[in-house]
């Protein structure tokens, strides 16, 4: 099997290396891709992934037999409508049934109709709308822009006045609409479910560290880290969650001529009443898909192409390592909100030999190469290393000693990922445990 993965970050870095670790993959390229992916596969230049006549021209050229698509961007700009349509093999949603991510009110539309638990929700358009609905649901107060943000649209805050500054942001936008929403107590969790348009599969939970600072301080990103499995979660989660919420989902799409196949991410809290949906997308995540996909045992090729030809019945449940995984994420200086590039990145080479000794590895987020071939930032997620171990403590361990081989001028990571479910801390809200 051939394979293409359309993207730059280091959600598709992590793709190239699942792929290629399955032996009836036989090539993996990427488009455009990033350093690290051109160290370990062929990389090719485009110029925006949501062209869907320049993917297609790629595609054919190479004459693949799977498209990988790895960013949201492409999915809603129906990429993937124009691939099928051409007669290629794509793992990923069609535009009409990406729309789950690319419009929240959309989603809940969907949740609603086949009975999906998740939060109440007001849909807004208007400045009077939204501060009624803040007053309606009460603080704190969880305001989410309709749209694709990068994971980075959602604001939770007891500040009303913040929280409408957020609403202001979100409606002055074109075709500006919003959602107010009721907090969510709990952790929160993240599972992958692979779709054929009719049947799920699981890959294994992960938590994703959204905040920017130690103790989930400072403003959201997209992720600075993430971990796999939950010590502290039901055992029989995954199952749950493709009988509560993906497989009602997935029939609903069906339901309505717009088949789901690919990713779909649930995002979960886990209330005091139990699981309820934060959010779906139609991709993996990054960086909590990293550590979910590092604990994968089944062929990541078979797996993706079975879904991307409606045969995931075909296949066994799926397996995973009873290893532990840490991801944890460098940034740049000043992200999130005014990330600086350019900088140079310095001691990859010892990052690299100290995580192969322990069982970790690099993945490229937002670098490029400079003109003198130097390593530069080029992105607010700058690196990330991923690590297994006999449990969280040794995961994080290797992480974090492979990391501190790594120099980059105003870089910064957080120290605690993954450290409350190592030490045992984390606790479902009315559970005892």
């Amino acid at each position: 099997m051939k394979v293409i993965v359309l993207g730059s970050g280091a959600r598709e870095h992590a793709l190239v290396r699942g792929l290629l670790a399955d032996p009836d993959v036989r090539a993996v390229l990427a488009a455009p891709g990033n350093p690290g992916i051109a160290e370990i596969a062929p990389c090719e230049p485009i110029a925006d992934v949501c062209d869907a006549g320049a993917v297609l021209d790629l595609a054919r050229r190479h004459v693949v037999d799977l498209v990988v698509v790895g960013p949201e961007a492409p999915l809603v700009a129906g990429v993937g409508d124009a691939l099928r349509a051409a007669g290629f093999a794509v793992y990923g949603p069609d535009a009409g049934a990406a729309r789950l991510e690319g419009s929240k009110s959309f989603a809940k539309e969907v949740m609603a109709a086949a009975g999906v638990p998740t939060a109440l929700a007001h849909v807004c358009t208007t400045i009077a709308e939204v501060a009624a609905a803040l007053d309606a649901l009460g603080a704190p107060h969880v305001v989410k822009d309709d749209g694709l943000a990068a994971g980075k649209g959602v604001v939770v805050t007891d500040d009303r006045s913040a929280a409408l500054e957020h609403a202001r942001d979100c409606l002055d936008k074109p075709g500006g609409r919003l959602i107010v929403e009721e907090f969510l107590d709990g952790p929160e969790v993240s599972v992958f479910c692979i779709c054929d348009g009719t049947a799920v599969r699981a890959l294994a939970p992960a938590q994703d560290f959204k905040r920017v600072g130690d103790g989930d301080t400072g403003p959201n990103t997209g992720g600075m880290g993430a971990y796999s499995p939950l010590p502290w979660a039901p055992a029989h989660l995954t199952d749950w969650v493709i009988e509560h919420i993906a497989q009602p989902t997935v029939d609903e799409m069906y339901r309505r001529g717009t088949p789901f196949v690919g990713t779909l991410y649930v995002g979960l809290a886990m209330t005091s009443r139990g699981p309820r949906v934060v959010e779906f997308n139609a991709r993996f995540g990054d960086p909590d898909g990293q550590v979910s996909l590092a604990r994968l045992l089944t062929p990541l090729g078979g797996l993706l192409y079975a879904a991307a030809t409606g045969r995931l019945d075909d296949l066994d449940d799926l397996h995973h390592r009873p290893e532990a995984a840490v991801t944890v994420v460098l940034a740049a200086a000043g992200y999130p909100s005014a990330p600086r590039t350019g900088d140079q990145l310095d001691g990859l080479g010892d990052a690299a030999v100290a995580a192969t000794a322990q069982g970790a590895w690099l993945l490229h987020a937002g670098t490029r190469r400079a003109d003198d071939g130097q390593l530069v930032s080029a992105g607010g997620r700058v690196l990330g290393v991923v690590a297994l171990g006999a449990d969280l403590t040794e995961a994080r361990d290797a992480a974090y000693g492979a990391l501190s081989f790594v120099s980059l001028d105003g870089g910064h990571y957080r120290s605690d990922i993954a450290l409350a479910a190592a030490r045992g801390e984390i606790r479902i809200p009315g559970s005892g445990s």
